[in-house]
């Protein structure tokens, strides 16, 4: 069963991700892999308490790793882009 609390896995803090918060004030996420636009928007609404205006996604493919004579492939990941309404704020890291 989904939770609000399952759908968001972590925040990816990466160099492109804050260029778009400060410059687009937007939120990039990795979610889960089954979820949908509506249930990443309600888990951030519910979570975070604030509006969101879109939320756009990317499924990232797991790529092929080699260990010597073994192979196998990298997990499967799901981002989210979420943006936020005009006047809305959302600080995940406090006092940097």
């Amino acid at each position: 069963m989904k939770t609000i609390y399952n759908i968001i896995k972590k925040p990816l803090f990466t160099e492109k991700g804050m260029q778009i918060k400060e410059k687009d004030n937007k939120i990039l996420l990795e979610v889960d892999t089954k979820a949908n636009k509506h249930e990443i928007k309600d888990a951030v609404e519910k979570i975070f308490k604030v509006k969101v205006a879109k939320v756009s996604t990317i499924n990232e493919i797991g790529k092929l790793k080699k260990f010597g004579r073994f192979q196998g492939m990298a997990a499967k990941k799901k981002k989210a882009i979420i943006t936020l309404k005009q006047g809305e704020k959302l600080d995940l890291i406090e006092g940097v």
